[in-house]
């Protein structure tokens, strides 16, 4: 396939962005295009024109067309997988398909689409290769320039110094009673300085860390390498971050930011036992409003003896939110349906001995804001030295009791830490994620809002996206299990319930 050329052009054939993929003139993509919408045949289903020289492969885009210039012989089927390709960059950089929009982001066009052929044929790229290709995002210069705020903070912070030093040299020559230095030249002699000036434009470069010298190796026979010893080379540089105020981890552990939470399982676990787990993934806007809510619930049963396994389960379904509820397909719908009772089709049948079965789910999919568990409110303002950011909390479904409680603040590289004010609970900075956690072990009816403050470089934006993680023992949506009865003789069997309420996505972008 030889691809001439990628176009996005009016009804009228007027282009707004041509990207040529080999030697073309503009007067011969213009008349190439202009004659385009004359060749159309408003009838026909088939999107390609071809005339004696090229072939146009094109796409509606609502007022305006996407359209390949391609050669005659070239494969059909590649210029539509291409066209396609083509029309979904398009909706990447343009929020609306219109003329005007098309032509604010030329330039991103051409680079996207220089991604897409190269000298006329195709590349293996898909549209997610495409995006990072074109982000041009650089570890190494993130890297340099962290490094170079960190080396003009510390030429600062010595000039700073000398400054101070050059004022308190001049004091006390001036309380001794001696000649105070001049400075300044003139023809006549030189030129005094009043003592209450401070020289500030005096340029000092940072001092270079030494190099420690290189350790003299023994002239003795060495022994042979233990495998699993640490060096010296890494105890010097845990050492070294351990003296940079890094907190530093067993190797065998892992961060418990970086790990889900989980509840820890019940001591006492009887021959029933049920589990009523639920997820949570919720994404606001920082300006408020709830873009997406979902709550997935799971009620799972197992069974260890042969004794109890012909039972049923009664439930409490105080639900008001508007859940969709699910059973299993052995599970008797019309019992559920009437009684709220969980109980097998066939009550002869016994549950599966020692295997989960999940009997009941529920699914909540909602943009009411009023069913928010937890809201977080994060006002960032600018101020002369950075951003003041004031972040709070409150538990909106006050009969929930969260614990474990970490909501992520991400913070700029290479400014520091924060300056914290008021401040409910703790917190902790990762300097090198670039993270402020504020850490809250409960949040409940008696603890239900909460704020922190703290100030630190930077621009609003650069505190968000926000991420929340906790823990609870109560499920959200009001669904319980009240009692565990025989089949026969409604008898009641002891049984043992665990319940959890976990994050799986909670954001606010």
């Amino acid at each position: 396939m030889v691809l001439l050329a990628a176009a996005v052009c009016t009804k009228a054939g007027k282009a707004i962005v041509s990207r040529q993929f080999v030697e073309m003139t503009r007067t011969r993509i213009e008349g190439l295009l202009a004659a385009f919408p004359k060749l159309m045949n408003t009838g026909k289903q088939h999107t390609f024109v071809e005339t004696d020289s090229v072939r146009y492969v094109y796409q509606p885009l609502e007022k305006l067309y996407m359209v390949l210039l391609t050669t005659k012989n070239s494969n059909i089927l590649e210029d539509l997988e291409t066209l396609r390709l083509f029309s979904r960059v398009i909706p990447e950089y343009c929020r609306v398909l219109e003329e005007s929009e098309i032509s604010e982001h030329c330039f991103d066009l051409i680079f996207a689409f220089d991604e897409i052929v190269a000298l006329g044929y195709r590349e293996n790229v898909n549209l997610a290769q495409i995006r990072t290709f074109t982000e041009m995002d650089s570890h190494e210069e993130k890297v340099f320039r962290a490094v170079r705020e960190t080396q003009e903070r510390e030429a600062k912070a010595e000039m700073r110094r000398k400054a101070k030093e050059l004022q308190q040299a001049r004091r006390d020559a001036e309380r001794s009673g001696k000649k105070t230095p001049q400075f300044g030249f003139g023809s006549g002699g030189v030129t005094s300085v009043s003592s209450g000036s401070i020289i500030t434009d005096t340029i000092v470069e940072p001092e270079k860390p030494k190099m420690a010298p290189a350790p003299v190796r023994p002239s003795g026979t060495s022994k042979a390498l233990k495998l699993g010893a640490r060096g010296k080379e890494v105890d010097n540089f845990v050492d070294k971050l351990k003296s940079e105020g890094e907190t530093i981890m067993p190797s065998a552990g892992k961060r418990s930011s970086d790990t889900t939470k989980v509840l820890p399982p019940p001591v006492n676990v009887e021959s029933v036992h049920l589990r009523v787990e639920e997820k949570i993934s919720l994404t606001c806007g920082r300006d408020g409003g709830l873009q997406n809510m979902e709550v997935l619930g799971m009620v799972t049963l197992r069974v260890t003896e042969d004794k109890n396994g012909r039972i049923r389960l009664i439930l409490n379904n105080n639900d008001n939110k508007g859940l969709q509820l699910q059973t299993h397909p052995n599970v008797d719908k019309k019992l559920f349906t009437a009684e709220s009772v969980i109980g097998l089709k066939n009550p002869e049948k016994s549950f599966p001995l020692n295997n989960d079965v999940g009997v009941l789910k529920w699914r909540l999919q909602t943009t009411d804001e009023a069913l928010i568990p937890l809201t977080i409110n994060c006002w960032p303002s600018e101020s002369g030295t950075g951003c003041d950011v004031n972040i709070e909390y409150e538990l909106q479904e006050e009969s929930l009791e969260l614990n474990d409680v970490v909501i992520t603040i991400p913070v700029p590289s290479g400014v520091g830490a924060p300056v914290i004010g008021d401040l409910d609970g703790d917190y902790k900075h990762d300097s090198r994620r670039n993270i402020l956690e504020w850490c809250l072990p409960v949040i409940d009816a008696n603890n239900k809002s909460g704020s922190m403050e703290f100030s630190i470089a930077g621009q609003p934006n650069d505190f968000f996206p926000i991420n929340v993680s906790f823990v609870s023992k109560r499920n959200y949506c009001d669904i319980q299990v009240a009692k565990v009865n025989h089949v026969d003789g409604d008898a009641p069997v002891k049984y043992s319930i665990e319940t959890s309420f976990v994050v799986d996505k909670y954001e606010i972008l």
